[in-house]
């Protein structure tokens, strides 16, 4: 669930968010740990399909006892490391035959889907 700990700035500044707050005190937001059957559920929807939106996701959320948005960031990250690990694997394959890609454009990819990453979980 979400919990917030003890203030970490006397006169912190920024937007308010639900792990913040409303006050000079900035609260930092506990990052939320998955009981392992909630993960294997999770796992065996995402290998069912790696989007889950509407009414599954609702149900999903209601059945595991977590919020829509946990579910939702839960998804989300669980695709960005199943793009990393296919291309992981490609490159892999690739050097197995010889084949060498450019490093940049490894780097870019690995990049561009870091910035896709959302770790706010409620």
């Amino acid at each position: 669930g979400l919990e917030l700990s003890h203030c970490v700035g006397a006169n912190s500044l920024g937007p308010t968010g639900p792990w913040r707050s409303g006050g000079p005190c900035k609260m930092k937001r506990v990052r939320t740990v998955f009981k392992p059957e909630q993960l294997e559920r999770l796992e065996q929807e995402f290998l069912k399909q790696q989007y889950m939106v509407g009414t599954e996701r609702v149900d999903l959320a209601a059945t595991l006892h977590l919020t829509e948005t946990q579910v939702k960031v839960w998804f989300q990250n669980r695709r960005i490391k199943w793009r990393k690990q296919s291309m992981e694997q490609k490159a892999a394959k690739l050097s197995q035959f010889g084949v060498i890609r450019p490093a940049t454009a490894d780097s870019t990819d690995i990049k561009d889907h870091d910035e896709d990453t959302v770790d706010v979980e409620l």
